[in-house]
């Protein structure tokens, strides 16, 4: 099955956050190159674009949100968890359109897709229970 374009908008998000994260490089700078990069892929580049600097502006308090969940410092979350976490965060806090379960599972995909082997439970126990946090109703 071949992955759609807003699933392939998160991947590449994912990647951007990830270089965004180790350069600290500027954010525009960076969306630039991933877009060129990127521009023969069938993506949502609209959506990559909102998760980008969704994340990047609201990374503080996206963090405070994953913070209390992990059993260490965020600076030793791996930086691929800590990527998608924070693509998953920020969807489920902003995107109330996209319904939990496929923020969820999206993430887990790319858990399973981009980190270390358990990478996927660890995300999943995390954004479970950011869910509560900002989804009671659901």
């Amino acid at each position: 099955m071949k992955p759609t374009p807003r699933r392939k908008a998160r991947e590449i998000a994912v990647q951007a956050i990830y270089s965004w994260q180790l350069t600290q490089n500027d954010i525009g700078e960076v969306e630039a190159n991933f877009i060129a990069d990127n521009a023969k892929r069938r993506f949502d580049a609209e959506y990559f674009s909102q998760l980008l600097r969704g994340v990047a502006t609201n990374v503080g308090e996206i963090d405070d949100a994953i913070r209390p969940l992990v059993d260490r410092p965020l600076d030793e979350v791996d930086h691929v968890e800590k990527a998608i976490l924070r693509v998953g965060v920020y969807e489920l806090r902003d995107c109330k359109e996209v319904p939990y379960k496929v923020v969820i599972n999206e993430a887990i995909e790319l858990a399973k897709a981009f980190a270390t082997d358990d990478s996927h439970k660890f995300v999943n126990g995390v954004l479970d229970k950011v869910v509560k946090t900002f989804r009671p109703e659901e």
